[in-house]
């Protein structure tokens, strides 16, 4: 046995005498600094996710001002589940959450993988900067944004279709175009962000890999699609299956901006249909039988999402 062996056996067997608690107080005066950093962000869950689900036993209490609550068992799911508005909603989370699964989730994808081909430094910061500062805007302003540029009276966009002799569109009231725009508003604001992931995922990537790509011959697109994207094939599968976690939570803070009376039919989702029963309408119990009911469908999604890609790519979320 080696020098270095014996003072690693040496090194385990005192630490093994020393008793955990002992270890963890160590631990804990050692590393201090980073305790203190990852505080807030323990804090954040323990409050926001983690408190809040003793309190989901509501989908199954009848609520009163005055406790204790009354325990009704599955009364509230079967109101939930025959109401027709639940079901309208329930449709079009569906159908929102596919159109952004399809067309907002590959977006980051191809921007990491065309800035990554930019050679010039400049271009690539001012390229990575216009394209970023969207994320730090509000919905409320890019909904502004959008609604005065599709305006039909006097937005950009159907002032430029008009003069090719088109006629103006109610982008924000026609239920053919309301959920494209939530679609195109992600993409405007998340894309260059979400970015950020992937494009640490490129710069991970052995670069003895892409010379001998080049040895072998290989032009910059066949590099791209050899090298680059399957050595990202594990952040996009991990980013897709909490993706999938997050499908019936079809962005509140956006639909609630671009809402209103015509367009609710077709954008509508059960974040808002919580919101509206919740807090407007004081029925706490039925909203939170729903916000139960969008998290077990959740969970359902990441553990199937994540077995598949288990079998599909060798990855997953553990």
């Amino acid at each position: 046995m080696s020098s270095v062996e014996q003072n690693a056996t040496v090194i385990a067997r005192v630490a093994g005498n020393v008793p955990k608690s002992q270890r963890f107080a160590n631990g804990v005066r050692r590393w201090w600094p980073y305790y203190v950093m990852l505080a807030p962000g323990l804090l954040f869950f323990l409050v926001w996710h983690y408190f809040p689900i003793w309190e989901a036993k509501m989908a199954f209490e009848q609520v009163r001002i005055i406790p204790p609550n009354l325990w009704v068992g599955l009364k509230h799911f079967q109101t939930l589940f025959a109401s027709p508005v639940f079901y309208q909603v329930l449709a079009n989370t569906l159908i929102i959450s596919t159109l952004k699964i399809l067309f907002v989730f590959p977006v980051p994808i191809i921007v990491a993988l065309l800035l990554n081909e930019v050679r010039s430094g400049k271009l690539r910061k001012f390229v990575q900067s216009a394209i970023y500062l969207p994320h730090f805007l509000s919905w409320v302003v890019i909904a502004g944004v959008f609604i005065a540029i599709l305006s039909p009276s006097d937005g950009a966009v159907n002032q430029i279709t008009g003069f090719f002799g088109m006629k103006p569109v109610a982008f924000m009231t026609d239920g053919n175009s309301s959920r494209w725009v939530l679609v195109f508003s992600e993409i405007w604001r998340s894309a260059g962000w979400d970015s950020l992931l992937y494009l640490a995922a490129i710069i991970g990537i052995d670069q003895s890999l892409y010379e001998a790509a080049e040895l072998d011959g290989a032009n910059r697109w066949q590099k791209v699609w050899h090298v680059t994207i399957p050595g990202i094939v594990p952040t996009i599968a991990t980013l897709f299956i909490l993706n999938m976690g997050m499908f019936l939570s079809a962005d509140l803070n956006q639909v609630i901006n671009f809402l209103n009376d015509v367009n609710r039919g077709q954008i509508d989702i059960l974040d808002t249909y919580v919101y509206r029963i919740g807090l407007r309408t004081g029925e706490y119990s039925l909203a939170t039988a729903a916000g139960l009911f969008k998290a077990v469908f959740g969970m359902i999604l990441i553990l199937s999402a994540h077995f598949v890609s288990k079998r599909l790519t060798g990855k997953g979320v553990w």
